[in-house]
């Protein structure tokens, strides 16, 4: 038989396809526009972050050994999204020509004149390959050099692959909490493997400065809310990664906890909502770059402090001691 000849209108099928196209095309608009809302268009502020740091622990040097300030870890401790000068490793080192009048003078450099920096640290890595920097990267320092060491480790392991891959050990963005505990304790491990290695590549000694995770959905855990899949146990997965840090930290009378995670609450995607939990209304501002998972350079001045004020705690007291004796 003969087929009937094509008039050019579309049949029930073709519009099913068409009003399908044309819906899909309005959720990537809306969600673009919504990332533009919540991402790009947060209140970032404008002055110093962060908590105040007391002048009177830099009043005076601390040592006058040889120190490595070492950085380790992911895209923070790399300063990914600041400008040169600007990321929190960077600042610990030495204060910008434009420093805050309240942070003119307290860096590393003051008060330890013999201090050289080293930044290990890469954007994008996982804790495998900060553990492998270590090994491959960081040989035997001489006996009469302090180790200082700075460290984010774990945060990409979480957050990748940002949903788009499943989920599996070192990309477990959506894994249930039962699916990635093995993966975090092979981290907590992983983790315990670095502090040795360190404590084996500074024969003089070293004091590990480690932070924990921060959690830009200031703990309510809707990153869908940015534009990511919904992961419902995002926050339970997070909690438990920053125990093991915490463990970690708490086992070794050198290591010591810089906690980000509770700093930066408040500071995330909900940072306007009033009624929020974690609401800061003395700083209701964003402290992350555009791409979510990284500081701005509000949230690097905001680490600096939190790094110097734990070193403040730490370092000067020692200075009395082996930190000026150059003994181990």
């Amino acid at each position: 038989m003969g087929s009937e000849p094509r008039t050019g209108s579309p049949g029930p099928r073709s519009r099913r396809r068409l009003v399908l196209l044309v819906a899909v095309g309005l959720v990537l608009i809306a969600g673009a526009a919504a990332y533009r809302y919540l991402l790009l268009s947060l209140p970032v502020g404008e002055g110093p972050a962060g908590p105040a740091v007391s002048r009177e622990p830099f009043a005076r040097p601390w040592t006058s050994r040889k120190v490595l300030l070492l950085g380790l870890g992911d895209s923070v401790t790399a300063g990914y999204g600041a400008r040169k000068g600007y990321s929190y490793f960077d600042l610990l080192v030495a204060n910008p020509p434009d420093e805050f009048a309240d942070m003119r003078g307290l860096n590393l450099k003051a008060v330890m004149p013999g201090l050289s920096a080293r930044n290990l640290a890469a954007s994008g890595s996982t804790s495998p390959e900060h553990l492998d920097a270590i090994r491959k990267h960081l040989e035997v320092q001489p006996a009469d050099v302090l180790g200082v060491v700075v460290m984010t480790s774990g945060g990409n392991d979480i957050i990748h692959n940002y949903g788009q891959t499943p989920p599996r050990e070192g990309a477990m963005y959506g894994a249930t909490l039962e699916q990635a505990k093995p993966w975090i304790a092979n981290f907590e491990r992983r983790l315990t493997e670095m502090l040795d290695l360190l404590a084996t590549r500074f024969p003089g000694g070293c004091e590990v400065f480690l932070a924990d995770i921060y959690d830009p959905t200031d703990g309510v855990g809707d990153a869908s809310a940015a534009g990511l899949p919904r992961w419902p146990d995002a926050t339970a997965v997070l909690g438990a990664y920053n125990q093991a840090i915490r463990r970690c930290s708490q086992s070794r009378s050198n290591v010591h906890l810089v906690s980000m995670h509770d700093a930066f609450l408040g500071h995330g995607i909900h940072c306007r909502e009033l009624w929020r939990k974690n609401y800061r209304s003395e700083d209701p501002h964003y402290w992350y770059y555009a791409n979510l998972e990284d500081p701005n350079e509000r949230g690097y001045d905001a680490i600096r402090r939190l790094f110097l004020i734990e070193m403040a705690k730490v370092l000067p007291s020692a200075a009395g001691g082996r930190l000026t004796s150059g003994q181990p």
